[in-house]
């Protein structure tokens, strides 16, 4: 494997882990090299990223490595994400967004069966737009995450507490359930939208 061909596995891998990042342990054991390799060939890159004036950059964060953008753009992304482009919520969203609020703590898989699709690219459009995140871990196998919303949550949909979201009808199916925070948030939505 060439030094190119290594770099370009090692981009790969931190960004296919994101905020968990790799040890360069890990990195070695996937890559089956030895870690001093990999060392020097993170710190070269870590050269060519900052030589290049990249918009990415790799920094060592409790041990592990993280594929991250750049400080000096923050002000960039705190634009893009208050641009009107990104401030709605897709239908998938807003169901997962309703299932999380009306069943926190939950975890990814417990929302897949309630939407009966998977809800990876939800959950983690939520996570970014700060209205939900990781509140804890379930028990057993694996110890999947749990998620709730946020306080920005409350503060987006005009809320003090969960206890002001609107009642559910008694024996309520599970489609009843999403159409019902459905048209709440629906209904938050607009009003955000004329303010």
């Amino acid at each position: 494997m060439t030094i190119q061909e290594l770099q370009a596995a090692m981009e790969g891998l931190l960004f296919v882990v994101g905020d968990e990042g790799l040890t360069g342990e890990d990195i070695a054991s996937v890559l089956d090299i030895d870690v001093e390799t990999i060392h020097d060939a993170i710190s070269s890159l870590q050269v060519l990223y900052k030589e290049q004036q990249r918009g990415l950059q790799i920094v060592e964060m409790a041990g592990a490595f993280r594929l991250t953008t750049r400080p000096e753009h923050a002000p960039y992304f705190k634009k893009l994400a208050a641009s009107p482009l990104h401030s709605g919520l897709s239908q998938a969203a807003l169901e997962t967004l309703a299932i999380v609020a009306y069943r926190q703590p939950i975890t990814r898989m417990e929302i897949d069966e309630i939407r009966g699709v998977k809800s990876d690219r939800a959950i983690h459009n939520l996570s970014s737009k700060l209205l939900i995140k990781e509140v804890d871990r379930a028990p057993g196998p694996g110890r999947p995450i749990l998620y709730g919303t946020t306080k920005f949550f409350l503060d987006h949909f005009g809320l003090n507490s969960l206890t002001e979201l609107p009642p559910l009808p008694e024996n309520v199916d599970e489609q009843s359930l999403e159409d019902e925070a459905d048209l709440f948030f629906r209904k938050f939505e607009e009003t955000l939208e004329t303010e």
